[in-house]
């Protein structure tokens, strides 16, 4: 903790602020407030009712009108601060609105009604946030299976992205064959090839092999990755040749090798792949929208597209959905972020 407080307050002069320090505070304060400014925003919306959504102009906290008790009402009626008039200062609870005179009521006093006009009174407003965006999302759809969805495609995909590429990253860095080399500069060159380019005959493979509407349709045709092919590779070739010949003078089979030696040698690269295998399926839209079709198999980015009518859109409802939808891989990331600058600059990536 004292480290952790020397590293935030440190200064360029000795015991007060250097002008270094005042330019490196401001810069780091804008840049929080560009990175995170609209994430707060989302989240701090996500608590806002509907009608909360669209007044303006728009307001950082949930702040909604109050609304009060009347006895002989069986509503809550809505409160008015009054700026003009012989009533100016009072809150008074809304009746009814015709035209541009409103019926008001003391809350304090309901047998007396008066007229106010419109334009003499202020909505009261109160911090109130509107839980029920959160708690009425699953009777409004099927949220848990669209969530089990995207949790059982992205822990699967990752394990089968880490297998497969962790595989071909050991053959072409331990071993020694004809065309290696070659076989490596193909698998970085498809890097150049854009995904929309590779769609149609993904598709056409899946339907052939009956994975349309299935979540293995969107498992299987991303698991061989080059960017993971490549950073394994590139971490590998720092670990020693001796320790895999003393493992062969020992009889180990190559698969032993593999499974026991090179795999927990190469755990930071591993961490560093599982982060972004996890961030790629959690997030990704365009094959599961092609690949998928029936709502009982979306995910939940299909399922946030889904969600918006054609004519009308419950966007406190969206918003909410779209704050669960990017709190896992925001946890994961906050936990595993610390692997990546150290698997990166391992495995030799400049």
């Amino acid at each position: 903790m004292t480290r952790l407080r020397a590293i935030l307050f440190a200064t360029r002069g000795r015991g007060r602020l250097d002008w270094a320090d005042w330019v490196s505070y401001l810069y780091l304060a804008l840049g929080l407030v560009v990175m995170f400014g609209p994430v707060l925003w989302l989240v701090l919306s996500s608590f806002k009712t509907e009608a909360g959504l669209i007044e303006f102009p728009p307001r950082l906290l949930p702040y909604e009108q109050a609304h009060a008790a009347v006895a002989g009402y069986p509503k809550l009626l809505p409160l008015y601060e009054i700026t003009a008039g012989e009533m100016k200062g009072n809150k008074l609870a809304e009746i009814r609105r015709i035209g541009l005179q409103a019926q008001m009521v003391d809350p304090a006093q309901p047998e007396q009604i008066v007229r106010i006009p419109t334009q003499d009174r202020t909505p009261v407003r109160e911090l109130r946030f509107a839980w029920g965006n959160y708690t009425e999302l699953m009777g409004r759809f099927n949220f848990g299976t669209y969530l089990w969805n995207s949790v059982f495609i992205t822990v699967v995909a990752t394990l089968i992205t880490l297998l497969i590429n962790s595989m071909a990253a050991f053959a072409l860095s331990k071993y020694s064959f004809r065309g290696r080399d070659t076989t490596f500069l193909l698998i970085l060159a498809t890097l150049m090839i854009p995904p929309t380019i590779v769609l149609v005959p993904n598709f056409f493979i899946a339907a052939s092999l009956g994975l349309v509407n299935s979540l293995w349709g969107v498992i299987w045709p991303g698991v061989a990755t080059p960017t993971g092919v490549f950073l394994l590779r590139q971490y590998m070739l720092t670990i020693p040749d001796d320790l895999i010949d003393a493992a062969r003078m020992d009889h180990a089979s190559e698969w032993r090798i593999y499974w026991r030696i090179i795999l927990p040698l190469t755990a930071p690269a591993l961490a560093v792949l599982a982060i972004f295998s996890v961030m790629w399926r959690w997030n990704e839209f365009l094959w599961p929208m092609v690949v998928l079709n029936k709502s009982e198999t979306f995910t939940l980015q299909l399922a946030l597209n889904s969600f918006q009518g054609e004519l009308t859109t419950s966007w406190n409802y969206l918003l909410a959905m779209t704050v669960l939808t990017l709190l896992p891989v925001t946890v994961i990331f906050a936990l595993l972020q610390r692997y990546i600058t150290q698997g990166i600059a391992s495995s030799g990536v400049k």
